[in-house]
C-alpha cells in the first residue's frame, strides 16, 4: 500500500468496505443463498490462478476455517467443442479462445446454478494440447462452502456475473503478462514461440481490450500485481473468513436456491456499490 495520506485513506476505505460490519461481503451475505461464490477475472497470465491458490492456502491453513471446503474452477473447462475447421485453425494459433463465442455459456451457467443449489455436478476435463474436452472424463464438484471461478471472462456474461457473491479483478502490466504467457505455453502446452506471439497479437490482445478489460468496472476489488499484493489477499481472505464464521453461528443452514423469490440464487448488486483498488 502506498504511503502518505492517499495510501492511508485508501487502506482505511478498503478496511471499512471489506469489514463484516459495513463491507460488501456483509451486504451480499444477507442476500446470498448457497455456497459463497467468487469470480476472479483479469487478462491472460495476470496471476489469477496464483491469487486463487493463495486464497485457498490461507483459508485451509487457518484453524478457524480449516474444516470449511473450498474449490477452484477455471473457466477454460467451459470451452465448447470445436468443429473440424475450428480445430485446424486452433492448431495454427488462429482460433480466438478469448472470445465469448468460444465458451459453452449454457454449461457454465447451469454448473453455477447446480453449485448454488448445493448439488454435486460433473464438469468436463480439458486438454490444452489438443484444444478439446477429454472424452468421458470429468471433474466432480461436490457441495462445498466456497467456490472460486477464475478466468479471463469469468464475469463477462450478466447471467454468470449475477450468480457471484464477490468479484475480483487481477490487474497486471501487459508486458509482464505476455512474458508469463510465453513461458507457460511453451512449457505446459507445447506451443512454439512464433505461434504464441502470433496468437497474442491477432486475438489475445484485441480480445482483452474488447471483452475482458470492460468487465473491470464490475469488480468489487481490483488487485494490482496479483498474488504479490499480500495486503489485498489478506483483506479478501479475512472477508471470506468473516462470512464463514457468521454462517457457522447461524442456527439454520442457508436456504437452497429456488426456495422463493423471483430470481433465486442471484446476487442483487446495488447501483451505488463501490469498487476498491488495493495498491
Amino acid at each position: 500500500m502506498e504511503g502518505g495520506p492517499a495510501g492511508d485513506n485508501a487502506c482505511a476505505s478498503a478496511m471499512k468496505l471489506m469489514s463484516p460490519q459495513g463491507g460488501f461481503c456483509h451486504r451480499l451475505k444477507k442476500e446470498r443463498k448457497g455456497p459463497f461464490l467468487i469470480g476472479v477475472a483479469g487478462g491472460t497470465a495476470s496471476g489469477k490462478s496464483s491469487v486463487c491458490k493463495k486464497i485457498v492456502e490461507d483459508i485451509k491453513n487457518d484453524l478457524s476455517t480449516r474444516s470449511n471446503h473450498i474449490f477452484c474452477l477455471s473457466t477454460e473447462i467451459f470451452y465448447r467443442d470445436l468443429n473440424l475447421e475450428e480445430s485446424e485453425s486452433a492448431k495454427k494459433g488462429n482460433f480466438n479462445f478469448d472470445h465469448p463465442d468460444a465458451f459453452d455459456v449454457g454449461l457454465f451457467s447451469s454448473t453455477l446454478r447446480s453449485i448454488r443449489e448445493r448439488r454435486a455436478v460433473d464438469v468436463p476435463k480439458y486438454d490444452y494440447r489438443k484444444n478439446a474436452r477429454i472424452a468421458n472424463e470429468f471433474i466432480r464438484v461436490e457441495p462445498t462452502d466456497v467456490v472460486i471461478v477464475e478466468g479471463i471472462l469469468a464475469f463477462y456474461w450478466p447471467e454468470i456475473r449475477n450468480q457471484y457473491d464477490m468479484l475480483l479483478f487481477v490487474d497486471t502490466d501487459a508486458d509482464t503478462r505476455l512474458a508469463r504467457r510465453v513461458k507457460r505455453d511453451i512449457s505446459e502446452r507445447g506451443r512454439t514461440l512464433d505461434t504464441i506471439l502470433k496468437q497474442y497479437i491477432s486475438t489475445v490482445k484485441p480480445a482483452f481490450e474488447e471483452f475482458c478489460l470492460p468487465t473491470k468496472k464490475f469488480a468489487d476489488v481490483i488487485i494490482p500485481r496479483g498474488a504479490d499484493n499480500t495486503v489485498a489477499i489478506d483483506l479478501i481472505v479475512q472477508s471470506i473468513k468473516d462470512v464463514l464464521a457468521n454462517e457457522s453461528k447461524s442456527p439454520t443452514k442457508p436456504e437452497q436456491a429456488g426456495d422463493g423469490g423471483s430470481n433465486p440464487g442471484l446476487v442483487k448488486r446495488n447501483s451505488d456499490s463501490q469498487t476498491v483498488r488495493l495498491h
